[in-house]
């Protein structure tokens, strides 16, 4: 039976421990020649531009053998007008997985409702959980654990921070979103995982509050894709969620800075800040290369 990635819930919290754990071993060049996607095709399908996301899964898939397809919608049937499920119909003869980047989830999980094949979340409106998964395996080695790290998040309550909720909520992380009002995490996913999660999920508005004793201080950008007509707004909103040296001051000692990237230098982080030695956003950065090869494997091999 084929298995999707679209959010982190499709996954059990043992099943991230051992994705997380191979993804330790294959960064530390563990298996490095073999091949075990060798005759496999990854179609990728983006409707959003992308560094990380295109060049590390591009990267991985050829790592572990297999031949990575880019697909740009407008090159496509579906830019003319085919359904999506016709789409995920026809691909699913040709291709053995399907990675998509867009700005819809409902067309995620319309694709992947058609499909005969497993389909990853590249990143869509609602989720970012590839992101999350090079997000734990960063703080894992950084701080050794997951259980009981104290984790502040810092701006927009957008896919990176509803991905970071799922990601608290399954592997006992304490997590606190600090937002302004109106730029909350998505609701639905915040009351669901609050329900059951034994680990502590709150909103906090004053980011200097949400900052004091945090093992691991978060931000991402005020303006994503797609959100570029309410840039002075969001500026405006925005001021004073600024991950600087006064928040890093209410943070425990040796805090480490994550950020998805790409970062606005000078609005959600300084580059005193980003450029710090407390900042680890490249080897976050690396690690999408390492937790989506593992993840790869775990779709197309389990």
């Amino acid at each position: 039976m084929k298995r999707d990635f679209l959010r982190l819930k499709d996954l059990t919290s043992d099943e991230i421990e051992l994705l997380l754990k191979r993804a330790v071993e294959l960064k530390s060049g563990k298996d490095a020649n073999k091949c075990p996607l060798i005759g496999k095709s990854i179609g990728m399908i983006f409707e959003k531009a992308s560094t990380r996301t295109r060049v590390s899964f591009e990267v991985g898939i050829y790592q572990l053998g297999g031949n990575s397809i880019y697909l740009n919608p407008k090159d496509m049937q579906l830019g003319r007008g085919e359904t999506i499920e016709d789409t995920a119909k026809t691909l699913s003869r040709y291709l053995d997985a399907v990675v998509i980047r867009t700005f819809s989830h409902k067309s995620l999980v319309d694709f992947a409702s058609s499909s005969s094949i497993p389909v990853i979340n590249g990143l869509s409106d609602l989720h970012h959980p590839c992101q999350a998964l090079a997000d734990m395996m960063t703080i894992i080695e950084k701080k050794g654990r997951l259980n009981g790290i104290n984790l502040t998040y810092i701006g927009d309550g957008n896919n990176v921070a509803n991905s970071l909720i799922e990601a608290a909520s399954m592997m006992m992380i304490n997590l606190k979103i600090s937002c302004p009002e109106g730029f909350e995490p998505d609701a639905g996913i915040l009351k669901e995982q609050k329900a059951f999660s034994k680990s502590e999920i709150k909103i906090v508005r004053n980011p200097e509050e949400a900052a004091i004793g945090a093992d691991v201080l978060y931000t991402d950008v005020w303006i994503s894709m797609g959100q570029e007509k309410e840039e002075k707004q969001r500026k405006k909103k925005f001021k004073g969620y600024q991950l600087n040296k006064e928040i890093l001051s209410f943070a425990s000692k040796d805090a480490i800075v994550l950020h998805c990237l790409p970062a606005h230098r000078g609005e959600e982080i300084t580059d005193d800040i980003i450029d710090s030695p407390q900042s680890v956003v490249f080897d976050q950065a690396e690690n999408r290369l390492h937790t989506q090869k593992a993840l790869l494997e775990f779709l197309l091999l389990s």
